[in-house]
Parts: structure tokens; sequence; C-alpha cells
């Protein structure tokens, strides 16, 4: 009986691993949306496979030294990746790198993450 339920629990972790091999593999392309200024360049701050990984935990650290340091202008600025992924629209607007089939929404709404960054940050960059 313990026999059974242990090929069971391996059974599972190799199923879980396909899954989650296949899952990678449907987003290991690029999604960053043509017309922002990530479409003309070769990299990010930190390498994209990076980036995927610990992009919230970077941000988290961000928010920590911007809030309870006072420091700011640090590498992982989320006014920096808006600025920098959001595109524009055909008359020349900027578009929220929330809204539907862009940056942000691609790979959250792939993983049915909820962003919240955006109920207080900016989704489109600063006009200068």
């Amino acid at each position: 009986m313990h026999r059974l339920i242990g090929l069971k629990r391996i059974a599972a972790l190799v199923v879980g691993g396909i899954l989650l091999s296949l899952s990678t593999a449907a987003i290991s392309g690029s999604v960053v949306v043509e017309g922002s200024k990530a479409a003309g360049i070769e990299s990010c701050v930190a390498p994209t496979a990076d980036m995927r990984r610990n992009h919230m935990d970077y941000l988290k650290h961000e928010r920590n030294e911007v809030v309870y340091e006072g420091v700011r202008g640090s590498k992982y600025s989320l006014a920096d990746c808006v600025s920098c992924h959001a595109s524009k629209d055909k008359s020349g607007h900027s578009i929220p790198v929330n809204a539907e089939k862009q940056f942000c929404d691609s790979c959250h709404d792939y993983a049915a993450v909820k962003i919240t960054c955006f109920q207080c940050h900016r989704k489109v960059p600063e006009e200068k």
C-alpha cells in the first residue's frame, strides 16, 4: 500500500515537472510589445529569465528602499519599467502597460496573477 502511494507521488511530481517545463516553453519567447522603447534595445536591466523570475522581488526591494530609507534612483524603478515597456497607439499616445495584450498584462494574465502596482502607480510614462 505504501509503495503504491509512493509511486503515485513520484508520478505526480513527474507530471508536474513536465507541465512546468511546457508552460515555461510557452512563454519563453519575447513578450516585449512592438512600439515600446524595450523593443529597440538588446536587453533589460537584467537578463530576461532573471527578470521573469525575480522582478517582483526587485520591485519590493526598491519599494522598501524608497519608502523606509528615502533612497531613490535604483536600477529597478517601476517608473523606468513603465517608461521602457509602454507602447504607443497609432495617434502617439502611450498605452497603459497593464492594458489587455500589453507588456505586464501578457504574462500576468497567462500566470493568473493580479497586478496591484497600478492601483497607485502610473500605467503610462510621465510626459516630459
